[in-house]
């Protein structure tokens, strides 16, 4: 109960007692084991954040960074296209009276007529020659061996296995692989790959992609694999664009055109043939007095390193003594395609686009069937030798470049509407099949 003395009136508020808790003073002792302490967890701190980061940083890079490594490896082949003469206009055309023969020669065979009327002494062919050796020597560190090897069986059921070297020309790397142009004899039926690299260093290849129409193959060897000093001494060739060779350009071939692997030799291109139908589009073909073995790889370079073709069988003369070789500029659509692993399109085709000359008495612009390839897509569906094939899909074409840059856009596997335009007993029909595009 309240207080009576204090009825009425309100109670007095009790005040706590409060302390207040004083540290003692630290020694120097004491100061000084708690600043090594501190010292001692700032080492230890900073040396497991280094270990944490050594042993994450590959796996960063291997889940986090995948799609860029992805882009980065994607390799794109700029296409050449063939050259046009200039026509000037007539404000820059000199009046005819003014105009001289020396004026109106081209330049070029003014220089090529003056050299050959030049008589060369032995030392200056040999420092000619020695200028080329040098792009030569370049060149062969862009060039490697690929060892093939495959296991048979013999009578009794041994596994024997067999061997080969052929020769292949490096035209691209990325951060991940290093990718390898070479024959086709050299992947065929080949259990396993193995590329001896500039140096000796020999690495595992896997096949990339494979043309079996024209007889070449695409090879990725692991980046990851060379060391430093096998890098420095491998060189990444440069293709160049075959549009510009020209009759008596002086050319060489690196590969094997002695038959092994890193040899050598020097020569000319003795013809041009142009617009030269292959399967499913055309080609220049260059004639060269150059010695060359086609099947083990032998690569064709002009005066400047550039890689411009690689000899063929395919199109080989009765001349003996002269080599074909198959121009790089036609061919690097499906280069490209092959180099990042897709397979090239194929319809099985060969023929020409018709002249305008011949459309105006009649015949439909579009690509001429010369021969439908026995077994191949357009075959299959009933496409015929002396066809006018006019349209794939939604595209219409009336030259051959036209024809080849559709294709180009098209995959193995794409089901497409072909039409094309065959002769009656009167005029022209169109027909329209429906092609499956395989893969060459």
């Amino acid at each position: 109960m309240p207080n009576k003395d204090n009825l009425g009136k309100e109670p007095e508020k009790r005040r706590f007692i409060q302390e207040k808790i004083i540290k003692p003073k630290a020694t120097g002792p004491q100061v000084l084991r708690r600043f090594l302490l501190l010292g001692f967890g700032a080492v230890l701190f900073g040396f497991l954040a280094a270990v944490t980061f050594a042993v994450s940083e590959p796996l960063a890079k291997k889940y986090l960074a995948s799609g860029e490594t992805e882009e980065s490896s994607s390799i794109s082949i700029p296409k050449d296209e063939p050259e046009t003469t200039a026509v000037p206009s007539t404000e820059e055309t000199s009046p005819p009276e003014t105009t001289t023969a020396v004026e109106t020669e081209p330049l070029e065979d003014v220089v090529r007529s003056e050299v050959e009327k030049y008589e060369f002494s032995a030392e200056e062919l040999t420092a000619m020659f020695a200028s080329l050796n040098q792009v030569i020597q370049q060149t062969d560190k862009g060039i490697v061996a690929v060892h093939s090897v495959k296991t048979q069986v013999d009578w009794f059921n041994n596994p024997v296995e067999t061997s080969g070297q052929y020769a292949g020309a490096v035209i691209a790397a990325t951060r991940g692989e290093y990718l390898i142009l070479a024959p086709s004899e050299a992947v065929q039926d080949a259990d396993a790959l193995e590329v001896i690299l500039p140096g000796g260093a020999q690495v595992p290849g896997i096949l990339k992609g494979f043309d079996q129409v024209a007889g070449m193959a695409v090879i990725s060897v692991d980046a990851g694999l060379l060391d430093e000093n096998t890098v420095k001494q491998l060189a990444v060739l440069t293709l160049g664009n075959s549009y510009t060779v020209k009759q008596g350009d002086v050319i060489f071939a690196c590969g094997s055109p002695a038959g092994v692997v890193h040899s050598s030799s020097i020569g000319g291109i003795s013809y041009v043939a142009n617009n030269v139908q292959v399967i499913d589009g055309n080609s220049r073909l260059f004639y060269t007095d150059t010695e060359g073995v086609a099947a083990l790889g032998t690569f064709v370079f002009n005066a400047k390193g550039q890689l411009i073709g690689w000899m063929t069988d395919d199109y080989q003369t009765n001349n003996t003594s002269i080599r074909v070789v198959r121009a790089l500029s036609n061919y690097k659509g499906v280069l490209e395609k092959l180099s990042n692993g897709i397979p090239a399109p194929y319809l099985g085709i060969m023929g020409k686009e018709v002249p305008a000359e011949r459309q105006a008495e009649g015949l439909p612009a579009g690509i001429y069937v010369n021969r439908a390839i026995t077994d191949s897509p357009a075959y299959n569906a009933g496409i015929q030798n002396g066809d006018i094939i006019t349209r794939i899909g939604e595209t219409s074409f009336a030259t051959m470049k036209e024809f080849q840059n559709c294709l180009d856009k098209l995959a193995a596997g794409d089901v497409v509407a072909v039409e094309v335009q065959r002769y009656g007993r009167e005029a022209y029909a169109s027909i329209e099949y429906e092609v499956i595009i395989g893969s060459r």
